[in-house]
């Protein structure tokens, strides 16, 4: 009976022994199915099968090549070790279907690596190395032939690295800020690694010895500067990330201020300080509450074109109060000033004056008789206004402010509460902006005053009835007798002889076919300044007969309707499909032109004679101020004077800057006055002008026409890498696309904005780019990129 039990144990235990043997098998057959090639597959036996000759995902290992948490910016890596079945080394050199898939968990980012076979003794070994930029929580994905390697999966944390001062800045930033004497200040500092990460590190947010401020009076010379009394405390929140600054000064005056990080000036940290009495604080709190009403001051007016003053012809993009001259300085720049060429003679006293400032103006008048007000000058309440505040002036010994909008002559003032004077303008300033000088909040001021300005206008819907065949022409006739409140209305568009429910579709593509039609450079209403095909467009000083004005007050209304259906949000946004210049979106907001324009509109130009002029000595070039008009056929038409004997006047290396910006002023602006002031009226029937004029001409375009959707393949497939050592093609270019596939849609934008002088690409994406996007290694080290757009 013993021997009967025993056989049979033995008998299933070998039954059992089969099945799992045969299970084992057949898992290794389906699972070498499903990996393996169809190609390679017929190279297998069954006796690979049954031995476990063939590589297997679970069998294969991943190891890191760094502990956790690590930073970002580093280039890491990690091994994927390659194994048969049986457990024996797979040889990596041969085709394995390796996928690899990196992702940022929250923002959906992808990005780019690099696969490197090892050579002996790790033949069996895939290198697989990366870069991330933005700090989180990754996931890494590993398959073979569409599988996981063993626990892929895997997730890994990376920390923001060190804080970068140039990164760091100054939530809710203001360029001048207004403070009572005594009383606290705090500043929200966010530190920022060199990838835009906030960061928490502890040497970041724990030691204040790494945070400094300095500050210093804006008038007197430095040898009568005294020291400036403040204090300065500096705590932290580890959760949000930010550093709290908080400052008190003990003295009235204007200052400057800059905050550095380990003796470096952080990103946006230099600002101005107009500190006030606490009387003098409820004065302009009064003056700023007071709606719709001007406030005046009574001052004493320097000329304008004093060569003391800053001179016109800078660039007021690139000045802030920090970088202009005092009224006592003399540069050479100075004998570039229009004084040289014939302006009005300098005023040898100071005139009397009335200084109103209200929430929209700031303007200069003159009293004849001491009743009959005569206005000098006028100046808008926007961001583009600055303001420099110097010492006493020499006759009355009254405090001076140097008033400067980039359009008109600066304007130099001395006044006995200049102080107030200048805090009533910037707090209003502030109020108009809606609290911070950020794009972004800038933006979202923009479409919540915009939606206010139409809250009274209904936004039900209209009928559009348009011709395909004939869209502008039908769609002026449409639109000729709406109102303002028609246009604020939601267009539903019918196309003739077309049946479709506008839901939207025929809505947008009406938008997108009009930008087209009034924009595109075949219908002469807009233009190109060179031959190329992707030149940005301004508007044509040599349009035909047949283009009205009227016209252009359309293409006013139409960019109008799109910023406002764009405030609205959500299905209702509508970019405008165009590619301006930089000249004519500066003109929309009031800025005064200036030479460098030509660079982005005209690179010809720029390159052939604006380059010629500013390298080389005007001495023996016999040039005047005065611009030859020639006719279609190259012949003479006639000579136009850019200012008043501008004939007669020669130009020289002294005045040159000063020729070469009434060059712009004219080319650029005078030609197409009345275009310009035409689509302004339509524009601004829609859109107050005081809200466009809080944004640049750059932060215009990006607030116009979007970023569009730039795809980093298309940009890869498609840029065109110019010499090099195989050094620069192989690796810094690899660095470079790891970059940009790490960019946001708005990053993108500006890359493209700073190579090609439009964030938009043509409708061919980045095949249509003409010349084509060309990267070229430089024979320099530790520069910043530069861009050429020509």
């Amino acid at each position: 009976m013993f021997y009967v039990i025993g056989g049979i144990t033995v008998s299933v235990v070998a039954f059992f022994f089969t099945i799992k043997f045969l299970f084992e098998l057949a898992a290794r057959v389906v699972s070498f199915l499903q990996n393996e090639d169809r190609e390679r597959r017929g190279d297998r036996t069954i006796y690979d099968y049954v031995r476990g000759n063939y590589l297997d995902p679970r069998s294969c290992k991943v190891s890191w090549d760094w502990k956790d948490p690590y930073e970002v910016g580093h280039s890491m890596a990690f091994r994927v070790h390659l194994f048969y079945k049986n457990g024996q080394p797979f040889p990596a050199h041969r085709p394995v279907g390796l996928r690899v898939h990196i992702s940022h968990v929250e923002l959906a980012v992808e990005i780019p690596v690099t696969q490197e076979v090892l050579q002996e003794p790790s033949s069996n070994v895939v290198k697989v190395a990366f870069t991330v930029r933005k700090a989180g929580r990754y996931e890494i994905s590993v398959k073979l032939g569409g599988l996981n390697v063993a626990y892929s999966p895997y997730y890994k944390i990376f920390q923001p690295g060190m804080v970068v001062p140039s990164k760091t800045k100054i939530v809710c930033h203001f360029s001048t800020l207004v403070l009572t004497c005594g009383q606290p200040h705090t500043l929200q500092i966010v530190p920022r690694d060199e990838y835009d990460n906030p960061t928490n590190n502890s040497t970041s947010l724990r030691d204040e010895h790494n945070y400094s401020l300095s500050i210093h009076e804006l008038g007197p010379q430095e040898e009568e500067s005294t020291g400036v009394s403040f204090e300065k405390s500096v705590t932290s929140n580890r959760q949000t990330c930010q550093v709290f600054l908080r400052l008190t000064l003990h003295s009235r005056g204007c200052f400057h201020a800059c905050i550095s990080y380990q003796n470096q000036p952080i990103n946006n940290g230099e600002f101005d300080i107009i500190v006030l009495s606490e009387n003098e604080k409820n004065i302009v709190e009064r003056n700023v509450s007071t709606s719709g009403v001007s406030i005046y001051f009574e001052a004493y007016l320097y000329n304008a074109t004093n060569c003391t003053s800053t001179p016109w012809h800078l660039p007021p993009m690139h000045m802030s109060s920090s970088q202009r001259r005092p009224s006592t300085a003399v540069e050479e720049e100075d004998e570039d000033s229009p004084s040289e060429c014939h302006t009005p003679e300098k005023v040898k006293k100071p005139k009397k004056v009335y200084c109103y400032v209200s929430p929209k103006q700031f303007s200069v008048k003159e009293f004849y008789l001491k009743i009959i007000p005569w206005r000098l000058y006028t100046f808008r309440v926007c961001p583009g206004t600055k303001f420099s505040y110097l010492g006493p002036d020499p006759v009355h010994k009254l405090l001076t402010l140097v008033v400067d909008d980039g359009i008109q002559p600066p304007v130099e003032l001395s006044c006995k509460e200049r102080n107030i004077l200048a805090a009533t303008f910037i707090r209003s300033l502030h109020k108009n902006i809606g609290g911070s000088e950020t794009f972004q909040d800038k933006v979202n001021f923009f479409q919540r005053e915009l939606r206010q300005v139409h809250m009274k206008r209904p936004h039900s819907k209209v009928t559009l009835k348009v011709s395909r065949h004939a869209l502008l022409e039908s769609s002026l006739k449409a639109t000729r007798n709406f109102s303002i409140s028609d246009w604020s209305k939601n267009f539903e568009v019918v196309f003739q002889d077309e049946e479709a429910l506008d839901w939207g579709g025929p809505r947008r593509e009406w938008f997108e076919l009009i930008c087209k039609a009034l924009f595109d450079t075949t219908n002469q209403l807009f233009t190109r300044f060179s031959d190329n095909n992707q030149a940005l467009v301004h508007p044509n000083p040599n349009r035909p007969a047949h283009l009205r004005l009227k016209m252009y007050e359309f293409a006013g209304r139409l960019v109008g309707k799109c910023l406002y259906e764009s405030s609205l949000g959500g299905a209702y946004k509508q970019l405008v499909r165009a590619r301006f210049t930089r000249s004519f979106l500066a003109q929309i907001i009031g800025l005064r032109m200036h030479y460098k324009y030509f660079e982005t509109d005209d690179p010809e130009f720029y390159k052939s004679k604006v380059c010629f002029i500013l390298n080389n000595d005007m001495s023996e070039m016999e040039l005047v101020f005065a611009e030859e008009k020639y006719n279609k056929s190259g012949q003479l038409d006639k000579v136009v004077e850019l200012m008043t004997g501008g004939a007669q006047t020669p130009v020289t290396n002294a005045n040159k800057i000063f020729y070469l910006n009434l060059l712009a002023q004219y080319r650029l602006a005078s030609q197409v006055k009345e275009e310009v002031e035409h689509f302004l009226k339509g524009l601004n029937e829609l859109v107050p002008e005081n809200l466009l004029a809080i944004f640049d001409e750059n932060e215009l375009e990006l607030l116009m026409c979007g970023t569009g959707d730039i795809s980093v393949s298309d940009f890869k497939a498609h840029a065109v890498v110019v010499g090099g050592s195989w050094h620069f093609r192989e690796k810094v270019m690899r660095w470079f696309w790891t970059v940009v596939s790490s960019l946001t849609q708005e990053e993108l934008a500006r890359l493209l904005q700073f190579t090609t002088g439009s964030s938009q690409l043509p409708p061919g994406g980045f095949a249509a780019l003409c010349p084509s996007f060309q990267i070229i290694a430089a024979p320099t080290h530790s520069t910043l990129p530069t861009a050429h757009t020509w």
